[in-house]
């Protein structure tokens, strides 16, 4: 990882885990999923409030490292205000990239770049990915509980 990359990743996820954005369930959410780690404790719920074609609110609650709550709290930042099918194609981009299936553009990825390291530190993956699969949960509206297991 360069050095550049590292300091925005430390920036990011320092500031994310200490003061997480959406920390709370929205009034009006209509969709949610659990996402747990069993292997290092991660656990949250995921809110989704869809509204027609929009993701219109984001929250979630729980508690884990701090890769995985600045996960959740950078994706609530950025899927709220985009329909379902944006929000997926987030989540399958920051997936691959997390799991260095894909050479990032970091430039594209915006505050998702931070993470882009992850791909190195093999079992911090499933803690970056956790929340997000727990909100590709939500989005399909399937009421199981997502595991990293």
């Amino acid at each position: 990882m360069n050095g550049d990359l590292r300091d925005l990743y430390q920036e990011i996820i320092l500031d994310h885990n200490r003061k997480p954005r959406n920390f709370e369930k929205p009034a009006g959410a209509n969709r949610e999923a659990e996402g747990y780690n069993p292997l290092c404790g991660d656990h949250y719920t995921i809110w989704l409030e869809l509204d027609g074609e929009t993701v219109r609110a984001f929250g979630f609650e729980g508690s884990g490292c701090a890769i995985s709550k600045a996960s959740a709290s950078v994706m609530g930042t950025l899927i709220k205000g985009k329909t379902p099918a944006e929000a997926q194609q987030m989540y399958e981009t920051f997936r691959d990239v997390v799991m260095g299936k894909v050479k990032p553009d970091l430039e594209a990825l915006g505050k998702l770049a931070a993470f882009a390291g992850v791909s190195e530190f093999p079992a911090r993956v499933k803690c970056a990915i956790l929340p997000w699969h727990a909100m590709h949960t939500a989005l399909e509206g399937k009421e199981t509980a997502v595991s990293t297991e």
